[in-house]
């Protein structure tokens, strides 16, 4: 299924690689993703992301921006970035994204220890990867069901219908 498939009044978790594709812009993802935020924006869609996941988006746009920018390689963008803090200090288009995703209504559900210790058994059971394992563990403690998102991992998990860009 993707994007389009979606349903007026559905309630979604967001990947994080949603707001990257619309951010950078992604050829091939970055519509169908722009198209997502704007069902979004209008009310047609209720959306969630967690903290983490937020937390990631922000840290994602920014190397993003500073690949964009300052025209260095992705690879090592980490380190190079912290050897150049002033470069940082530059940055702003990534963090004025972050209002924007507040402004969309896109929702932020916070984190517990609880869903830290249920994410843990989800990977096991599902073999995926902790932050994906805790995506799954928020969704399951607010009800949520549909996830837009690029990543199939998620589909070894019952009960997770995955909406993809294309």
């Amino acid at each position: 299924m993707n994007f389009a498939n979606l349903s007026p009044g559905d309630a979604i978790f967001l990947d994080a690689n949603v707001i990257v594709y619309d951010f950078g812009p992604d050829p091939i993802f970055g519509p169908p993703s722009k198209a997502l935020l704007k069902r979004i924006e209008t009310g047609d869609l209720n959306c969630f992301i967690s903290s983490p996941i937020f937390n990631d988006i922000a840290h994602r746009l920014m190397t993003l921006e500073a690949c964009q920018t300052l025209g260095w390689r992705f690879a090592g963008i980490g380190q190079r970035l912290r050897r150049h803090p002033d470069e940082i200090k530059k940055l702003a288009k990534s963090r004025q994204a972050l209002d924007e995703i507040i402004r969309l209504g896109i929702q932020v559900v916070p984190v517990n220890a609880h869903h830290v210790l249920l994410a843990g058994d989800l990977g096991r059971l599902h073999g995926l990867l902790s932050g994906d394992s805790l995506i799954v563990a928020v969704m399951q403690s607010h009800g949520l069901t549909r996830l837009a998102s690029n990543d199939a991992d998620f589909d070894r998990v019952p009960g997770i219908s995955r909406y993809a860009p294309v």
